[in-house]
Order: structure tokens, then C-alpha cells, then sequence
């Protein structure tokens, strides 16, 4: 069985370290020049990837491992055992690098794994050792139950570098004028959010020359119509306009009124905010402020909570800050944001024309998070804006917390599925505990749980309280650990359903895309316009077919 484990080690630490490299070497680009400058120029870029170090340490490990197998196992094993790195490869570029795999590669992958069969079978003394199998099971999970300490060891270094190069950057680089073009800001909003009124209201106060509001519900039973007609009153000086009514142009109601705010909006930098988020006077300022560099495709926004003192609202509030901001962090740090959140979806109407517009996220089930890939796939970065925002928890019972977590959890699983399977080795609580189960002593398992506590709460200090600012994370760090027994339970159960309901629909979800189990009507009948100069117009046209 320890021949078996390093052999694991060797095979698959050394080949996720290969396709590390890769995935690093495809983002940074051919090598065209063999110029001593242009390589110099290349490994440096090379060596400033968060991916080329990960691989380098996994190949490492493999390494070292391949040494110890060769210090008790023969050469003529070791050497033919170790080609089951092939396969891994294989597997591997098909699934995370996405490369085309023909059959006469899988057929040779297949060879590979008969020849590996046999010179297993043909090594000497190999029988079934049952008491040694189960000290292996025992190892393997006292190694996995490592795997959440790093990850929480990258999570807080991830943040700790974000926060701290931001806090030294200035706000506009010396000598340059403030960049403020007019902005467009689209709301789509269903129904009344908790302090609706206050989270309208912070937009409209905004330090900001030139821009205007769009809001758009789907009909004029809508009840958030009378809180969006006061924000207008309140605020004369504001262009504010409301829209009643979108064409159906897929299952996401959300995506039919965002087609038609980009078409109704006057200008061509659009600011996209979900309706439960409240912001500082310096937003759109903070927003802006990136796209002054044209490779910047759009924007997104941290955020930390606002919520009252009810258990399913703190424990989402804490989640939030605790673990979803600080998964946004790691994957900042390691390859760039490739991805956008709802909070803020900032972008400019060509980028967004590039892919398609709205029209073509109309079906699915995460448009923020789609939008955000499909222009990072385009070449364009996506940028973190200097100033995060709030999002106002709704008041939730535990049940209802539970249903909007699973609901989160079997969405992640349709649009990112190798991640969502990943998390497996993020969930620290179960691994500590069935680490020190088994642990060969108390000591050592004593050390398991007590690792996890330091360092989970480590890592949701220095991501949700020292950089986030998140008032509900400090009072409510104790949380945590029934949060992520939560959680695990939660990404469980996410793997026994494809259904989900959302805003009141039952729909099932596959490979990302919303399908109403019940399919919805064809168009939004009513259009209705507000104005701020015209407060209560009216406008009775109907959206055409």
C-alpha cells in the first residue's frame, strides 16, 4: 500500500503540474522569437504567474516522491508503473485544458493502462494486504485533510496581497485627469428588496457629472413601481426613467429587462447593479476609473453585508464574505478575474455587442457570471474595483437560507463543474474531523481540529473584517463553523437535483441553461415610461411580437 500511495503521488502531483505550466504557458502566448531578450521577457511573465509556481511545487512533490519509491521499489516497476501519468495527462488536457483527444490517442491511452495492469500484476509479493489497505486509507486521508489548510493559507495570502496594493495605489495616478464619462446605470428589478427605497436612493448620490438611471420591472403590478416613482420625486435633478414590460426573449426574466434597458439606455458605458445593493457616494467613480485602460473589457465589484439580526440572514451574510470573496480573491491572484458578479456588472455597449448582448444570456442561469467569461475569453480583462459595495440581505428563516444555498450550489455545478467539484477539498470542517478520527494519536488530531479553527478564522479576518470592512463578519465570526457544517451538507445535496425554483418559477438547469418547467408567456404585454420630468407618464404601446 505505501508503494501504491507514492505512486499516486508521483502520477497525479506531476501531472497536475504539467497541465499547471500548460494552462499558464496558453495565457501567457507563443514563444515567436528565440531572442535572449524575447525568452528573458517570457519567463519573466512566466514566473510571475500563480500557475507556473503551483506546478512547479506539484512537480516538485512528484519529484520527491518518485525518489522515495525508488529507494524499496525495482526500477523495472517503478519506471512502467509510473507511464499511468500518460492516462492522467490525457484526462486531464481533455477535461480541464479542453484539447481534442482522438481515438487513436485513447486507444493508445488504453494500451498504457494494460501495460501499467501488468507490470503491477508481474511485481513481486503483490497480494491484497487488508490491514495495510486500511493504513493506507488512513494516510490518504490525513493528506487530504491538509488540502483545506492550504487552501485557506492561499485564501488569506490572496487577500492580504489585494488589500494591501490597493490601500497603496492611489486613487488617480498622478497627473492624469479624472476619467468620467457618462454612464448609463440599469436596474431590473421584481419586487421590493429589503430598504429598497435607501439602496435606489445611494445611487442616486452619487459624486458623479453625468449619468442617469434606468429601471425596468416586468409589469405594472410590480409593487417596487411606487418605491422607483418616489426615488424620482425625491430626486428631481436626476435623470430617472422606469420601464414597464420586456419581450420574452428567454427563460430569465432578469435577462429580458436588462435587452431592453442596453437598448433604451442614452449612453455607451453601462453600469449593471442588482436591486438588493447599496453603494457610496464614490461608486461609479470607483467603477469608471479601470476602464481608462482600453484592455479593460468590464468591471466587477467586491461586496460585504447589511442584515438584520436573524440567523439565516447572518449565516449568508457570513458565508459571503468568509468564503465566496475570498474564492473571488484566489482566483484573482492565480489567473485574473474571468468572471463578473451581480453586485456590479460594469461593461461598455461594444463589448458587450462582441458577444452577442444580453439577447444571448437570455436562457441562462448565471449571466453575470457568463458575461464576465465571454469577454475574458475575448482577450479583455476584467478588473475589481477599488471600492466594494453593500448588499442588503432579505430577512430569511433557516429554511429559507438552506433552499437559497442548495439553489446557488446546483447552479455553480451546471456552469462550473470541475470547480464545484474542487470544493470538495475547501471544506475544511468535515476533512478536520475525519482526519482526527483516524489520527494515529490524540495529539495528532487534537492538531487537525485545532489547525482548522486558527485557520479558517485567520483567513475570514483578513478577507470579510480587515479587508472588506464587513461590520456582520466580526460580530458574527462564531458562525463560521456551523456555516461550513452547513455547507458541506449543502454541496452534498447538490449533486441529487438538476431542479431549482427562482423568483417563483420551477425550472430545471442543464449545462447552465434555464429551462421553465412550465414554459413561461412569449412577451410582457404592458410598456409603461417614467421620466423624472414627467413623473406618473404614461405610455400605453404595446412591445411588438
Amino acid at each position: 500500500m505505501r508503494t501504491a500511495l507514492f505512486l499516486a503521488i508521483v502520477v497525479f502531483a506531476g501531472t497536475l503540474g504539467e497541465i499547471s505550466v500548460t494552462h499558464a504557458m496558453k495565457r501567457i502566448g507563443e514563444l515567436k522569437s528565440f531572442h535572449p531578450r524575447a525568452v528573458l521577457r517570457l519567463l519573466g511573465r512566466a514566473f510571475r504567474s500563480g500557475w507556473v509556481w503551483l506546478g512547479v511545487g506539484l512537480m516538485a512533490l512528484a519529484f520527491y516522491a518518485f525518489l522515495a519509491l525508488l529507494s524499496w521499489a525495482p526500477v523495472s516497476f517503478v519506471i512502467p508503473a509510473s507511464a499511468m501519468s500518460y492516462v492522467v495527462g490525457t484526462l486531464g488536457a481533455k477535461l480541464l485544458l479542453r484539447e481534442q483527444v482522438n481515438r487513436t490517442r485513447w486507444a493508445g491511452v488504453l494500451l498504457v493502462c494494460v501495460g501499467v495492469a501488468l507490470a503491477w500484476a508481474g511485481e513481486e509479493g503483490a497480494t491484497v494486504n487488508f490491514p495495510a489497505l486500511l493504513r493506507g486509507l488512513r494516510w490518504a486521508v490525513l493528506l487530504l485533510g491538509v488540502a483545506p489548510f492550504v487552501y485557506y493559507l492561499l485564501c488569506t495570502f490572496s487577500a492580504w496581497r489585494y488589500f494591501r496594493e490597493l490601500r497603496r495605489r492611489p486613487a488617480v495616478l498622478p497627473g492624469a485627469r479624472a476619467y468620467t464619462p457618462p454612464v448609463s446605470i440599469l436596474k431590473p428589478v421584481r419586487g421590493l428588496d429589503r430598504e429598497s427605497h435607501e439602496n435606489y436612493a445611494s445611487f442616486c448620490r452619487q459624486d458623479y457629472p453625468e449619468y442617469e438611471i434606468l429601471f425596468a420591472v416586468s409589469d405594472t403590478e410590480d409593487p417596487a413601481i411606487p418605491v422607483i416613482q418616489k426615488i424620482v420625486a425625491d430626486f428631481p435633478e436626476r435623470s430617472i426613467r422606469l420601464l414597464v414590460g420586456a419581450e420574452k426573449l428567454g427563460a430569465s426574466s432578469k435577462v429580458c429587462k436588462l435587452c431592453r434597458l442596453v437598448h433604451e439606455a442614452r449612453y455607451d458605458l453601462l453600469v449593471i447593479s442588482d436591486s438588493d445593493v447599496r453603494v457610496g457616494a464614490n461608486y461609479l467613480r470607483s467603477v469608471v476609473e479601470p476602464f481608462r485602460d482600453p484592455q479593460v473589457g468590464a468591471v466587477t465589484t467586491l461586496f460585504r453585508g447589511l442584515v438584520e439580526r436573524q440567523l439565516g440572514s447572518e449565516m449568508d451574510c457570513v458565508g459571503s464574505s468568509a468564503e465566496f470573496m475570498a474564492g473571488a480573491l484566489v482566483a484573482q491572484q492565480l489567473e485574473g478575474i474571468q468572471f463578473t458578479l451581480g453586485a456590479t456588472m460594469a461593461t461598455t455597449r461594444e463589448r458587450l455587442a462582441e458577444i452577442g448582448g444580453f439577447e444571448a444570456l437570455a436562457n441562462h442561469h448565471s449571466e453575470d457570471f457568463e458575461l464576465g467569461k465571454r469577454i475574458a475569453a475575448r482577450g479583455y480583462r476584467i478588473e475589481l474595483a477599488a471600492e466594494p459595495v453593500w448588499l442588503v440581505f432579505p430577512r430569511q428563516s433557516l429554511r429559507s437560507y438552506l433552499s437559497h444555498e442548495l439553489r446557488w450550489s446546483i447552479g455553480l455545478r451546471h456552469i462550473r463543474p470541475w470547480g464545484h467539484r474542487g470544493l470538495v477539498f475547501t471544506h475544511g470542517l468535515p476533512w478536520s474531523l475525519a482526519a482526527a478520527a483516524v489520527a494515529p494519536s490524540a495529539a495528532v488530531g487534537a492538531a487537525y481540529v485545532g489547525a482548522y479553527f486558527l485557520l479558517r478564522l485567520l483567513m475570514a479576518w483578513t478577507v470579510g473584517v480587515w479587508g472588506l470592512k464587513d461590520q456582520v463578519l466580526l460580530r458574527r465570526l462564531w458562525l463560521l463553523p456551523v456555516r461550513d457544517a452547513i455547507a458541506a451538507l449543502v454541496w452534498v445535496a447538490s449533486f441529487a437535483s438538476n431542479r431549482i425554483q427562482w423568483r417563483g418559477t420551477q425550472f430545471v438547469i442543464r449545462d447552465g441553461i434555464l429551462i421553465p418547467v412550465h414554459p413561461p408567456r412569449s412577451v410582457e404585454e404592458v410598456a409603461i415610461e417614467t421620466s423624472a420630468p414627467l413623473v406618473g407618464a404614461v405610455d400605453q404601446s404595446r412591445i411588438p411580437d
